[in-house]
């Protein structure tokens, strides 16, 4: 059966944007300061990369602007070392890498906006 792309972009979509709502108007020390911040955010990057981990290899032929290998790189470090996790990879992420994804990703699914959130969230 062929996967279908659009949930696993949409997935992503929806879920960046958590992460952006997460961390608008917060600072580093704000941050720092909040476990369940910290944990949530790295929860939900950790969840972009195994939907992008999902995307097939034809669509992300069709779609090089987006970085797939470090968003599933990132889920990787994230699952893989997760005793070692980098709050300064994480924040920089978040703050410098999220919402260039988060426009790509809507350049890609304009009109897909909370389609695929899960009506229970």
């Amino acid at each position: 059966m062929p996967r279908d792309d659009s949930v696993y972009v949409g997935h992503m979509l929806d879920t960046a944007r958590k992460a952006a709502e997460k961390i608008r108007g917060v600072t580093r020390a704000q941050y720092d300061a909040d476990e369940n911040l910290r944990l949530a955010l790295t929860h939900l990057l950790q969840v972009i990369g195994e939907a992008a981990r999902g995307v097939s290899d034809e669509f992300r032929e069709r779609n090089p602007g987006i970085p797939w290998q470090a968003i599933v790189g990132m889920r990787h470090r994230v699952v893989h070392d997760y005793l070692n996790v980098d709050e300064d990879v994480v924040w920089r992420t978040a703050t410098n890498e999220l919402m260039p994804l988060l426009r790509q990703l809507e350049t890609i699914f304009p009109c897909q906006e909370d389609e695929h959130r899960d009506p229970a969230t």
